[in-house]
Order: C-alpha cells, then sequence, then structure tokens
C-alpha cells in the first residue's frame, strides 16, 4: 500500500491550507473584497477547468473520436453556467462597497487574465497580441504563445467535417447525426460565452455605470463591444441557411 495514501485526507489532498490562504484583501476594512477576490478566484478555477476540457474536446476532434468530444463540450456549457452565478454574487455588492477597496486594485485588471484570452484562442478566436500585454508574467505569455500556434476547436470542428462538401455543411450541421451533435454542443459553448460576456456587462453597469474601469479600460463600453462577437459565426448562419 502507498503510505502517501494511507496518511492522505481531505484537506491534504484538496491542498485546502494553500487554497483557503489565498485570499488576501488590500483594504482589510472593506468587508466586500473578500467576496471580489474570491469570486474572481472561482472564474480562474472554473477556467483552467475548461481548457482541460476544451483541448480534450479538440484533441478528440482531430481523432476522430467525435462523441467523447461532445460530452467534453457539454460539460463546458455547465460550467459557464457555473460561471454565471458566480457573478451574480457580485451584485450582492453595492457600488459604495465596491468603492471601499477600487483603489487598492491600483494597475490590476479583470482583462488581465491570461487564462479568459486562453480559452478565446483555444476555441476559435486569433486576434491576440501578447507583445502589446505587458501585464503578463514570462509563464502566462508562453502559454497563449503557444495556444495562438495551436489547432482551435473550429480546426477541430473542420476536421471532422473534411469529407462534407461545403454545400451540404448547413443541412448536417443542423442534422441528427453525429455532426449535428457536435455543431450543437459547440454552439453551446459559444452561447455559454456570449452569455458570460453580456452578464458581466450588466456586473459592470451596476458597480459603475458608463464610468472608466480599472487600469485605465473603458469600463462596460469596451465589454460592450465585444459581447456579440461569436467564435463559430458559420454554426449560426446555419441555421437560417436550410430555412
Amino acid at each position: 500500500m502507498n503510505p502517501t495514501t494511507t496518511s492522505l485526507t481531505y484537506g491534504t489532498y484538496l491542498r485546502l491550507p494553500q487554497l483557503l490562504g489565498q485570499q488576501l484583501p488590500l483594504a482589510p476594512a472593506a468587508h466586500d473584497e473578500h467576496l471580489f477576490i474570491t469570486v474572481h478566484q472561482v472564474h480562474e478555477l472554473w477556467f483552467k477547468q475548461l481548457l482541460v476540457e476544451l483541448t480534450d474536446a479538440r484533441d478528440r476532434m482531430l481523432a476522430g473520436e467525435n462523441a467523447v468530444a461532445v460530452r467534453r463540450l457539454r460539460r463546458c456549457r455547465e460550467i459557464e453556467r457555473a460561471l454565471l452565478d458566480a457573478l451574480t454574487l457580485l451584485d450582492t455588492m453595492a457600488p459604495d462597497d465596491f468603492r471601499e477597496f477600487r483603489d487598492a486594485l491600483g494597475t490590476a485588471s479583470g482583462g488581465q487574465s491570461a487564462q479568459f484570452h486562453e480559452v478565446e484562442a483555444l476555441s476559435a478566436r486569433r486576434d491576440h497580441r501578447t507583445r502589446s500585454m505587458r501585464w503578463l508574467t514570462a509563464a502566462e505569455r508562453a502559454r497563449l504563445d503557444r495556444r495562438l500556434l495551436e489547432p482551435t476547436l473550429w480546426d477541430g470542428f473542420l476536421a471532422a467535417a473534411a469529407d462534407l462538401p461545403r454545400a451540404g455543411r448547413p443541412a448536417a450541421f443542423l442534422g441528427e447525426g453525429p455532426l449535428g451533435e457536435l455543431a450543437d454542443a459547440l454552439l453551446g459553448h459559444d452561447e455559454g460565452w456570449a452569455l458570460w460576456r453580456a452578464r458581466h456587462v450588466r456586473v459592470v453597469e451596476r458597480q459603475i455605470g458608463k464610468g472608466p474601469g480599472t487600469a485605465g479600460s473603458s469600463g462596460a463600453a469596451y465589454l460592450r463591444e465585444r459581447s456579440g462577437e461569436r467564435f463559430f459565426p458559420e454554426l449560426w448562419e446555419a441555421r437560417g441557411a436550410v430555412l
């Protein structure tokens, strides 16, 4: 018997002392900063799991294992629902409560989430300019640069549809066969991410209105501009192409 497993506890397996020691408010007198930190740390944990699932979904599509890819993508849709629920917690914070610690954030901004950009790069979006992202650590830059060179989820889907003539794609994307299921699962991920983006805009507007965001960003205006983007426009267009 492995001696390391005989002495394993719930706390040591999950590394709870390390995990629970990472909520360190910079303005201790501000009650809601702890919530703010926790919600964003939870986001990063779910982003990490999304990257695990999306990477495997892409690899499964490239390997022709589409049924497994569908299961992975459906799990991603549930993770995105959990992300929406996490955002809702920020609505319990009044604007005055946010202002109590906002200055402590300094140059930090949610737009600096490297994993957020990795999810977008892995899905389909490839307009990232990592050299202009001066806030990236060396490790984060290396990860994102690697993502930008890897096949995307869309590449994986095109590999799955490689034997299909382009003219026949819309009908196949909507069908009940394996390709239709895969297209629907990809749309679920796309929709889940778009809903999270739209909800994020409302959370920001509720806290700061049309004012500037942290780290000199334009705040809700920039987020609103991006909220209409889609990872897989061809799949959305297919919904109307066969009517």
